[in-house]
């Protein structure tokens, strides 16, 4: 017998309280919640603090022609407890702002920290980043892009951004991702469904579906 996958839903979780904890870069709040259980009983209360940034898109540009992506590098804080290096080779990506479309962001964001323009923007999958502590979702796209045009230093100084361009031929990336040289998961998510769906993904492109 095959086992009902995911019984419950939404009104399956009573929320008795959310207090804001924090608020300044990021924003903490702390829910306060109870949930039916799988022997139809209801638990007691349960509090968890829970990161609050937003929500987000992640773009992994591709120029089909020089066969290679566009990376980035930039410092990242919370990885230097457990890297010998906290400069990251990651893909672009930007939190979507109140009346922004996913799509004006993975634009805004390509010109910010890479300098380039993207063309055939494809929606690839979303994925939420860690749902025990946060309530991000990030929304990652596969778009074209001309290589040539990618070098250099970008970002906005006001956000104190400090991003170095790479351009990574394909061979290149899938040797960095297998030997976990890129270990960051919106990079990693992103080039595996790349290297998944690339021929089907080359073909859209070429016929114009996207």
């Amino acid at each position: 017998m095959t086992a009902k996958i995911q019984r419950f839903n939404s009104e399956d979780v009573k929320i008795a309280a959310i207090e804001p904890l924090y608020e300044g870069f990021f924003t903490m709040v702390r829910y306060d919640f109870s949930h039916k259980k799988y022997d139809g009983s209801w638990t007691g209360n349960i509090s968890r603090e829970i990161f609050e940034r937003g929500h987000a898109v992640a773009v992994l540009p591709y120029d089909p022609v020089r066969q290679e992506f566009v990376l980035i590098e930039q410092i990242r804080i919370g990885a230097l407890p457990t890297t010998n290096s906290p400069w990251l080779i990651e893909i672009i990506a930007g939190i979507i702002d109140e009346g922004e479309s996913q799509e004006s962001v993975c634009h805004r964001e390509a010109q910010e920290e890479a300098g380039i323009a993207l063309t055939h923007l494809t929606k690839a999958l979303s994925y939420l980043a860690s749902p025990g502590g946060t309530t991000e979702r990030l929304h990652v796209y596969v778009a074209c892009t001309d290589a040539a045009n990618a070098s250099g230093v970008h970002g906005l100084e006001y956000e104190s951004e400090d991003i170095l361009v790479h351009r990574v031929a394909e061979d290149t990336a899938r040797e960095w991702l297998e030997s976990g040289k890129i270990d960051n998961a919106a990079s990693i998510i992103a080039l595996q469904w790349f290297f998944m769906n690339k021929h089907t993904l080359l073909e859209q492109w070429q016929s114009g579906d996207q």
